[in-house]
């Protein structure tokens, strides 16, 4: 997709929100169910079930998918989907490149095991390695537009309002 093709398809879209602001607001679901046998839960992904479970750090035995893996996974798909189109949109041609996240977990924490261990990622680093031709000035633009225009990130970087509801059957 170039640049006028991505522009030729947001327009609209700018448009309508620009009128009509509550128009632009989504609620994105997910749902998973609670595996009867293991502690496990199958995630519906919108392409198939993902089964989570336990990080071998926990006692788990690494057949099932870490949700802190899965956090990063989702970093990752949408940091390179959000450098796409930002590289696109300032007609930077990528040739190629990876997109990394790593985060530093101490599991101590989600064990119970030091009240002073955080439960959670300590720190994150997402890293581009791109093949492009385009100067510093346009690839240090790139960054910062797609650090302040990546959902995932800045829901990281800024802590949303969150709430827990438990239900019974």
């Amino acid at each position: 997709m170039d640049v006028t093709a991505l522009r030729a398809l947001q327009a609209p879209l700018k448009d309508k929100y620009r009128e009509a602001p509550d128009a632009a607001v989504v609620t994105l679901k997910a749902r998973g169910e609670l595996d009867d046998q293991h502690i496990a839960c199958k995630v519906e992904t919108g392409r198939a079930i993902a089964l989570a479970g336990l990080h071998p750090a926990t006692g788990g035995s690494g057949a099932e998918l870490c949700s802190g893996d899965m956090l990063l996974e989702a970093l990752v798909a949408c940091a390179g989907v959000t450098l796409k189109a930002v590289a696109t949109a300032l007609e930077i041609e990528l040739k190629k490149g990876t997109v990394r996240a790593e985060g530093d977990l101490d599991f101590r924490g989600t064990l119970g095991v030091a009240k002073d261990a955080a439960v959670g990622f300590k720190a994150i680093r997402l890293s581009f390695d791109v093949e492009t031709d385009a100067p510093q000035e346009k690839l240090d633009t790139l960054l910062k537009l797609t650090e302040r225009y990546c959902v995932v990130f800045q829901t990281l970087n800024v802590k949303p309002e969150l709430s827990a509801v438990l239900q019974t059957a």
